[in-house]
């Protein structure tokens, strides 16, 4: 029986980490990356997560706005004060709140951080992990097609075991046919970020000339019925991510045919309870997951990796080295991909630690709750 710790004290800051390069998708254009942190300590231990929610919603319905608000309102005065001896201690805390998932994550991802730390136990060994590095690929933004085969060489030079290319409605044939002139044998994706309709079925057919590993979220964010219709249409095998909240929703999608791949993203889902239980509903239908991304820093990335342990996560994800997107990282670890592999983070939960001098240079608000 794991000694129950008590949560002494929330630290909740909202970051701005600026981005080296914009980043372009189907829904707009990113040039930093604003995030909340949230920072839990219980017994001297430290605990740590980070929220994927963007400023407004063009991704899922959560906004960083009514994320921080359900935190400091609700959620985390409720937190603070609570003994835990594991983290499904805390779904009464966060049971009474519907939906918003993502707000909900960092405050599940940051206890299992505490409650891995706590045991100096890494987060990954305590999730089923089953491997000390895992694959990855990189996703590559919306640029012209010169640009497109120049970041592709780059990140093949470097290893990488995927590449990912963001489309859109008008970005993609043409675009296909030009990369795959050039490298007619990499294992190549494409995300779509949910920019077509079922009227584009002809055009979303086409692809399956270019021999892609499978095609991302190409309809709406919030559907399954109409995915299912154009997965049994293609060759090409279909990637739900924006879809896919709930280890339910991964069991009606794949009994109705609607994907032959699954992106699991632990902040979209809700924390790693429900992400360990989509992982194992995949399994059981011996259909692939990989990790995605959401831009995350060094905290983020560091959970996706050890998330990425999971034996069903047998494809490359998005977590490649962090210096492709910051300059400076908010943790002290440098995250970097070698030959296309992530080591995971050496030490306790998550293996990240805070670089509290530069986290203060970018930290807009700190506020702070104390049992």
């Amino acid at each position: 029986m794991t000694q129950p710790i008590r949560i002494d004290m929330a630290e909740l800051r909202m970051v701005h980490l600026p981005l080296l390069t914009p980043f372009v998708i189907s829904t707009g254009t990113m040039t930093h990356k604003a995030f909340p942190l949230l920072v839990l300590r219980a017994d001297g231990v430290e605990g740590m997560a980070e929220g994927v929610m963007d400023p407004l919603p063009d991704y899922l319905e959560e906004t960083t706005a009514g994320a921080l608000d359900l935190l400091r309102g609700a959620v985390l005065p409720k937190l603070v004060g609570q003994k835990i001896a594991a983290p499904a201690d805390i779904a009464p805390v966060l049971a009474p709140w519907r939906g918003n998932r993502m707000a909900k994550a960092v405050v599940e991802m940051a206890v299992w951080d505490l409650w891995a730390r706590s045991m100096d136990q890494p987060l990954c060994r305590l999730l089923g992990g089953a491997r000390d590095r895992v694959e990855v690929g990189v996703s590559l933004g919306i640029a012209p097609l010169e640009e497109t085969c120049t970041r592709i060489a780059e990140a093949l030079e470097q290893g990488y075991r995927r590449i990912k290319l963001k489309i859109r409605n008008g970005h993609d044939l043409d675009l296909l046919a030009g990369v795959r002139a050039r490298f007619p044998d990499i294992k190549l994706t494409v995300d779509a970020n949910t920019d077509y309709a079922l009227q584009d079925l002809p055009m979303l057919r086409r692809m399956d000339r270019f021999g892609l590993d499978y095609i991302e979220q190409p309809l709406a964010f919030d559907d399954i019925l109409d995915h299912a219709q154009v997965q049994a249409a293609l060759e090409t095998a279909i990637c739900l991510d924006e879809s896919i909240r709930t280890a339910k929703d991964a069991r009606i999608a794949l009994s109705l045919g609607a994907a032959r791949v699954i992106n699991i993203k632990v902040g979209r889902v809700g924390g790693f309870a429900e992400a360990r239980a989509i992982h194992d509903v995949c399994a059981a239908f011996g259909v692939p997951v990989w990790c995605g991304g959401m831009l995350e820093s060094g905290v983020g990335r560091a959970h996706n990796i050890h998330l990425a342990t999971m034996p069903n996560f047998t494809k490359p994800g998005d977590t490649s080295s962090a210096s492709r997107y910051f300059e400076r990282d908010i943790i002290n670890e440098p995250l970097e991909a070698v030959d296309g592999l992530m080591a995971v983070p050496e030490g306790a939960g998550c293996g990240a630690t805070l670089d509290y001098d530069y986290l203060d240079t970018v930290s807009e608000v700190v506020e702070v709750w104390r049992a």
